[in-house]
């Protein structure tokens, strides 16, 4: 393939990757959106190859299905950081590796957590499993984006952590219900056992009294994670952290209100408002 083929593949792919990001209506497509456009584009491949694995685990299917078109993915990656992309959102991806120094083992984590969500029954047994599920499905994409926004060394990688963290404890609570709908359940088993929760049926769980106790302990690791990534955004360059902090005032936001709401209406669904993005990006879209 000559250099101008080359490119127009790649141009292409990058136009299907925009569309997807596009048709996914997330609330980080504004904070992408703000981007320097070989940042922006890297940021929207780094998406799109979260939105596609993550569609793979959450789609209906049976459970070895999907660790297959998941063991496609972990190939992928190979072919990717090979520099022999084969699909549209993994040429994309090839080049924010290339032009960004993306980490393969961030990649493969990612993949990793989606087949931990893949499987047809979803239990967390402690906080040290909870944590490696919150390193690989979102501080493993912290990690990537801190690379793609320039935010290099202990910094990065703290930032990555902590916002990672939040956002992820913050799914977590969001999610309660409609997680507990697909036999999943990402309160740890053990602090549910501490509280005398011992069935482990979704709706069991839900139910039990003592359900509160456990989603304050972690809505209070997700505080302390919140203000450790407030802290270290305050010390970096705002033009590079802009989507970082976007994301962080959006999901503080989704958080704050889940705790005014309470854990026992958990099927209540809690969500940002369009008024409520757009105060974002006015407030801090704009250096």
């Amino acid at each position: 393939m000559t250099g101008a083929q080359s490119d127009l593949t790649l141009a292409k792919a990058m136009d299907q990757v925009e569309s997807l990001v596009r048709r996914s209506e997330t609330s980080f497509f504004w904070a992408m959106r703000l981007l320097p456009e070989a940042k922006r584009n890297a940021m929207y491949a780094v998406y799109a190859f979260c939105r596609e694995v993550d569609d793979i685990a959450d789609e209906p299917g049976g459970e070895a299905e999907k660790r297959a078109r998941l063991g496609e993915w972990r190939q992928e990656i190979e072919n990717i950081f090979a520099g022999q992309g084969r699909f549209p959102v993994a040429l994309a991806l090839a080049g924010a590796a290339a032009g960004f120094g993306l980490d393969k083992e961030d990649c493969l984590a990612i993949v990793d957590g989606m087949e931990m969500d893949a499987s047809d029954v979803v239990r967390i047994a402690d906080r040290e499993e909870l944590n490696l599920y919150c390193d690989r499905v979102a501080c493993a994409v912290g990690r990537l984006s801190v690379r793609v926004f320039g935010i290099g060394g202990e910094d990065g990688g703290r930032l990555a952590h902590s916002l990672g963290q939040a956002l992820q404890v913050t799914n977590i609570l969001r999610d309660l219900h409609e997680d507990a709908m697909l036999n999943r359940i990402y309160l740890p088993a053990d602090r549910l056992r501490a509280h005398g929760i011992t069935e482990l049926e979704p709706m069991a769980v839900l139910d039990h009294p003592a359900l509160p106790k456990i989603c304050d302990e972690l809505a209070e690791l997700a505080s302390r994670r919140f203000q450790e990534a407030a802290t270290i955004l305050a010390l970096c360059d705002r033009r590079q952290t802009r989507p970082a902090l976007m994301m962080m005032v959006a999901y503080r936001r989704i958080f704050q209100r889940l705790q005014r709401r309470g854990w026992k209406r958990n099927a209540q669904p809690i969500k940002l408002s369009l008024i409520d993005k757009i105060w974002i990006v006015l407030r801090h879209g704009i250096v």
